[in-house]
């Protein structure tokens, strides 16, 4: 029988993770197989111009198939295995929450740390006890984004006006998902560490794993490779961030920026699932992960350091993973959800804002997960 990954579109990255028919890894092709018919809908009802699903289970990759284009503007171009997205919000859990767990492993930083301690600035109207917690999990009190105004002047006069924010919520009292967390994130990061949440990650994280294709501001390969999004100043976004903030401060910030592959994304995942070590590769400790990826109730749900878990964003997560998954979506229609209970993962990524913004993945992206957990054939090891 020739090997379903043979057939689809794209060259696998040189780290790539091993390709395997789906019952070898107790999933059912032929379950997997009406993914199809959902993705064929979603893209003849313009919910996405194309994407790439990618699904991994036991360190191999079972699923891993090219849909419909990446561009349909200025002209059309299909979607390939290797296309680079942006990841837009994925990038507050693999870049920014991954830095700072980092950080607290090697003992530069705590979760009870205070974010007015490491950030003098920052402590002005009332914001004295948010600590890095309550950043990772959106529970600080602070706004869900400021205003573009506070960036026209550059990163450094953009951030002052963000160390002078008011509080919109009493600290921990509120669960509000806000970018505005991991860009005083990202600043830690830079303060703490004397790197850029882009050169740190690339130093402690991607290049050790061998995420060739992951990183802020793609290289011009990996630009042409890009899907992109939409028009910015007359001309169309391919390759560079599509966040206006993260656009403002550089292409380079904490919340947003992020660019990747199903391939490498998927060897992150693997990592994670791994506790921490890839092959040789040793990321994390195996008691970072679990801290990572506990439950931290918030007011609507429960979130992990970074990550969703069971809130109101978790409409692209499906029915049937278990309650050790953690995941997060993307504004741009990007979808990761890692489930170690299942040693599983699922990848749904896509530019569903190209060509004009009015795209919507969330609740396609979660039946598509569903029928993943429903094809689940085996025992979790």
């Amino acid at each position: 029988m020739i090997l379903m990954w043979m057939l689809l579109l794209g060259a696998p990255a040189a780290a790539a993770l091993p390709r395997v028919e789906p019952d070898a890894v107790g999933l059912d092709a032929i379950k997997l197989a009406t993914m199809d018919a959902i993705v064929a809908e979603g893209i003849a009802a313009k919910k996405m111009p194309g994407c790439v699903v990618c699904i991994g289970r036991h360190g191999k990759i079972a699923w891993l198939k090219a849909y419909g284009n990446k561009a349909l503007e200025p002209g059309v171009v299909a979607m390939t295995t290797d296309t680079v997205f942006d990841m837009a919000s994925i990038t507050k859990p693999v870049a920014t929450a991954s830095s700072i767990l980092l950080l607290i492993e090697r003992g530069q930083l705590s979760l009870a740390d205070k974010v007015s301690t490491l950030i003098p600035e920052f402590a002005v109207h009332d914001k004295q006890e948010i600590t890095i917690r309550d950043l990772l999990i959106h529970q600080s009190g602070l706004i869900p984004d400021n205003d573009m105004a506070d960036y026209q002047h550059g990163p450094a006069a953009a951030m002052q006006r963000i160390y002078g924010l008011k509080l919109q919520n009493p600290v921990g009292t509120k669960f509000v998902y806000s970018d505005v967390n991991f860009i005083l994130l990202a600043d830690l990061i830079q303060r703490i560490s004397g790197l850029s949440v882009h050169e740190f990650t690339q130093k402690e994280i991607f290049r050790p794993l061998g995420m060739t294709d992951t990183g802020y501001l793609p290289r011009e390969e990996l630009k042409l490779r890009a899907a992109p999004t939409q028009r910015r100043n007359d001309r169309w976004l391919q390759g560079e961030v599509h966040d206006p903030r993260a656009f403002k401060l550089g292409g380079v910030a904490g919340h947003a920026g992020l660019f990747s592959t199903a391939d490498d994304l998927a060897i992150y995942a693997v990592m994670l699932l791994g506790r921490g070590t890839y092959g040789e590769t040793h990321i994390f400790r195996p008691q970072t992960v679990s801290l990572m990826s506990d439950d931290y109730r918030v007011t609507s749900g429960i979130r992990g350091l970074g990550w969703d878990k069971q809130t109101g964003y978790s409409s692209n997560k499906g029915d049937f993973l278990s309650p050790s998954a953690f995941g997060h979506g993307g504004f741009t229609g990007t979808v990761l959800w890692i489930d170690p209970e299942l040693d599983l993962f699922f990848l749904f990524l896509s530019n569903r804002v190209h060509p004009d913004g009015k795209g919507a993945v969330n609740p396609l992206a979660g039946k598509l997960a569903t029928i993943m957990g429903s094809a689940i054939i085996d025992a979790p090891r």
